[in-house]
């Protein structure tokens, strides 16, 4: 659960509080293992809490105050817990034991999820080859590598004396004299059940899946377990119930279900010898598909533990943004025509700089640029009057620098990397704060300046001043300063799943994003959209860095 902004002071109106009993650190101070919260983060949060426990404090002297009854183990036992926690979290050394731990666990539970799958696959007391393929399209969404998912299939064949079932046609006997015996019987398949084959959409694909279960019954658990692997096809949970209500219903009609290729019918015996065929070798197919995109925590825990973060040639941590899916654009009041419709997207891991690029950083491409600096700003301020092709060029300069492949980031990576998973409207949450972004606030003199609201600057200021806006991932200043130059142009969004996309690079409206010093704060919101001639160059446009990752 991450920490609201702000933490409210009733425990009634917030769970979090009660984080402090957990055995994982990063829980106990309403961090994310996933989006590797920094030093400054973990410092931060643990303040927050601090605080939060200290205020309660005058409750331990009203024993009879239901408020205190509800916290009374926590005004004893929180600050210590707490604080145990931050020094853990800390300690490289024991981060990375901590770090081990949650990937451990998370990997028990993708094996124990693919387990209940493969239990429900073998009830028939046999695994045909198309089970097998959803199987392995299963374990992939949960994370699991080819080569654990077939260890533990065929452990688990051995252990029942299961037999695999291959995928081939069925064979119908030739009499010697040429004449061909009378066709098999087919069995009627129920208008409730796709055919075999047939099973080109994902409810399709799991209907096929619970025939071959011949289950009549479900538990709770059992229906969970399917309600799962019908979200691990891409179904919805309502969609993934549906489906089962259909199925269970059609069980109770009395109907069979689809015979599948592989369950052969008996052909008619002909009156001359045949030659019976022998029957071909069971061997494990490939699946027939590509692989699915894989999002689950078991998959980023590898990831984290495959990619850390980095510090770049320049100084700027580059922090990992996993592989994830998210809701891009908004359908809330103040959303833009052009944030809609919302799109589910989905985006493989890539590494994004904690912060914008400074002046003394791009003088380093560009030593002339330093005429251009703002009379106000020095060495740490982001740097400003670069066009987006400047921009690009100096990424490219970068790479070269350092053999790595640096770019502009999408518009779907940079929003993606600002609100996290679980659509929060700023990058730190919800509700505006001076303390989180620089905006038009009191300190301008703009008509639209809110007045309500003092963040400390008038212009630009020193990147990194605003550490309580980060994102979900430990992005700062993704809200206010400069907008951000993104690299593709803008386009309308399709209302439909996507993975890794991304728009024209050419075209007069390129994306900026995040708003900027002189911005009203509905610019600041993460899914909130802007656009200019790449050619532009202003006192508050400026960009960052993204880092593709190598993949063998």
């Amino acid at each position: 659960m991450a920490l609201p902004n702000p933490v409210p002071d009733n425990p009634l109106k917030w769970n979090g509080w009660k984080n402090y009993t957990s055995n994982n650190p990063y829980e106990r101070l309403c961090l994310d293992f996933e989006s590797n919260p920094s030093a400054e983060q973990i410092e931060e949060n643990w303040r927050q809490l601090l605080v939060w426990w200290q205020k309660k404090l005058p409750l331990k002297n009203q024993p009879s105050n239901p408020m205190a009854q509800l916290l009374r183990l926590g005004l004893d036992e929180a600050p210590a817990k707490l604080t145990e926690a931050r020094t853990l979290l800390l300690d490289p050394a024991k981060r990375a034991e901590i770090d081990s731990g949650v990937l451990n666990k998370a990997r028990e539970q993708a094996l124990d999820e693919f387990g209940k799958f493969l239990e429900f696959s073998v009830t028939s007391g046999s695994l045909h080859a198309e089970e097998e393929d959803s199987l392995y399209l299963t374990g992939e969404k949960l994370g699991l590598s080819r080569q654990e998912m077939e260890q533990i299939i065929d452990a688990t064949l051995t252990e029942k004396k299961i037999k695999r079932v291959p995928r081939h046609l069925p064979f119908t006997a030739v009499a010697s004299t040429g004449t061909a015996p009378a066709p098999a019987a087919e069995t009627p398949t129920p208008a409730s059940a796709p055919a075999p084959g047939a099973q080109s959409t994902p409810a399709g694909e799991f209907m096929r899946m619970l025939w071959l279960s011949g289950i009549d019954e479900l538990t709770d658990d059992q229906r969970d377990a399917f309600c799962n692997m019908g979200e691990a096809l891409g179904l919805s949970g309502g969609d993934a119930e549906d489906v089962i209500d259909e199925y269970l219903e059609a069980r109770m009609r009395g109907e069979t279900g689809p015979t599948p290729a592989t369950r052969l019918a008996t052909p008619a015996t002909p009156s001359t010898p045949t030659a019976a065929a022998p029957a071909p070798a069971p061997e494990r197919r490939a699946i027939p598909r590509a692989p699915a995109f894989v999002d689950s925590p078991l998959h980023r825990a590898e990831e984290k533990r495959k990619y850390p973060p980095y510090t770049n040639t320049l100084g700027t941590p580059m922090l990992l943004i996993p592989s994830g899916t998210f809701r891009m654009g908004s359908d809330r009041a103040a959303a833009a025509a052009n944030e809609q419709p919302v799109s589910p997207t989905n985006l493989s891991a890539f590494y994004l700089a904690r912060w914008p690029v400074t002046n003394a950083q791009y003088e380093l491409f560009d030593p002339a640029h330093r005429s251009k600096r703002a009379p106000w700003a020095n060495d740490h301020h982001p740097v400003i009057y670069v066009t987006a092709i400047e921009a690009a060029r100096f990424c490219e300069w970068l790479s070269r620098r350092e053999n790595r492949r640096y770019r502009l980031p999408t518009e779907a990576e940079w929003e993606y990397a600002a609100r996290g998973f679980d659509g929060r409207t700023y990058p730190w949450g919800e509700g505006l704060a001076g303390h989180c972004a620089n905006f038009a606030d009191a300190n301008s003199r703009f008509p639209w300046s809110e007045p309500t609201v003092n963040d400390g600057f008038a212009e630009t200021c020193p990147v990194g001043s605003h550490p309580a806006g980060a994102s979900p991932f430990g992005v700062e200043e993704m809200a206010g300063n400069v907008w951000e130059w993104c690299l593709d142009c803008m386009t309308l969004y399709p209302g439909k799943v996507r993975t890794n996309p991304r728009g024209p690079t050419d075209g007069l409206k390129r994306i900026t994003r995040g708003g900027s010093w002189k911005s009203r704060p509905g610019s600041l919101r993460a899914s909130a959209r802007a656009f200019q001639t790449p050619g532009t160059f202003a006192n508050d446009i400026g960009f960052r860095v993204m880092s593709e990752i190598a993949r063998s």
